[in-house]
């Protein structure tokens, strides 16, 4: 983490993609556990927690320059535990699992590539110099 105003930004994309990360591993960790019996599947919050973040300041500038950054952090949790799909207590979907799996990458790797223009945005403006 970077404490600078210049990467704001940047320094909020990490905290995106760091859980991003770490909900790649918890749906991983659900389609291994498929077949587990009683297992409940384990989902990561993060997105609700950015959102109230940045909400209702006057610009996002503001709000980005403003987020408390050792707060900002992706939890884990169970999802729906008193659900299951099957007789023996798993409420893991394969499809779902896959599929989410699939849209975690891509925000994953979105994140990646933001971080990375934001530099070339960076460099730009140090060669212009």
């Amino acid at each position: 983490m970077v404490s600078t105003g210049a990467f704001n930004y940047v320094n909020v994309l990490e905290k995106a993609a760091d859980a991003s990360w770490i909900r790649n591993s918890v749906i991983s960790n659900n389609i291994a556990n498929v077949d587990t019996p009683g297992y409940k599947r384990k989902d990561v919050n993060f997105d609700q927690y950015l959102q109230a973040a940045v909400a209702g300041g006057k610009s996002l500038d503001d709000d980005i320059a403003s987020i408390d950054l050792e707060g900002l952090t992706g939890t884990t949790f169970t999802d729906y535990g008193s659900v299951s799909y099957r007789l023996d207590g798993n409420n893991v979907d394969i499809d779902t699992e896959n599929a989410e799996l699939a849209k975690n990458q891509i925000k994953y790797y979105t994140m990646i590539d933001s971080m990375t223009q934001e530099f070339n945005r960076l460099k730009s403006v140090i060669k212009a110099q």
